[in-house]
């Protein structure tokens, strides 16, 4: 839930050029759940997050115990770093054009989320980063509906 609220508020930090297309670029709420909640968690936190803890832990640890948490908190901020990455082209589609201060925010800010959903993953499964992922579009969408 406060996932939601925090994408609907950091909306409101979104640079001119991107808040100036928000409205008639509009991504469809069963979109945003379905490819958002259920596509991204799959290729980042269960695909490249746990490829990358497995690496680590056969390369570096050779596969003694359990993964250490270094190597869980590395898969977690680089998968998070590159789905922040990942929405670039879609930001770059709807502006026309990059700016730094575009790219800052789009990066930043999803990576947070990235950071978030990786951690559910880790500690409490993929279901838990579906849903919370899932969970935030629907959130922001009620709420902008509400507030608009």
């Amino acid at each position: 839930m406060l996932g939601g609220l925090g994408l609907f508020a950091i909306g409101g930090y979104a640079p001119a050029e991107l808040a100036d297309v928000e409205q008639p670029f509009t991504v469809p709420l069963v979109a945003r759940v379905l490819y958002g909640g259920i596509t991204e968690e799959l290729l980042l936190r269960w695909g490249l997050m746990t490829v990358l803890v497995w690496m680590a832990w056969r390369l570096l640890q050779r596969r003694k115990g359990t993964p250490q948490l270094v190597y869980i908190w590395f898969a977690i901020v680089v998968s998070a770093l590159l789905f922040g990455a990942g929405h670039l082209p879609a930001a770059a589609a709807q502006v026309g054009e990059l700016t730094a201060d575009l790219a800052v925010f789009v990066v930043s800010a999803n990576t947070v989320f990235g950071i978030l959903f990786g951690f559910l993953f880790w500690r409490y499964g993929l279901e838990a980063a579906i849903i919370a992922h899932a969970f935030a579009h629907m959130v922001s969408h009620i709420v902008s509906i509400v507030v608009a």
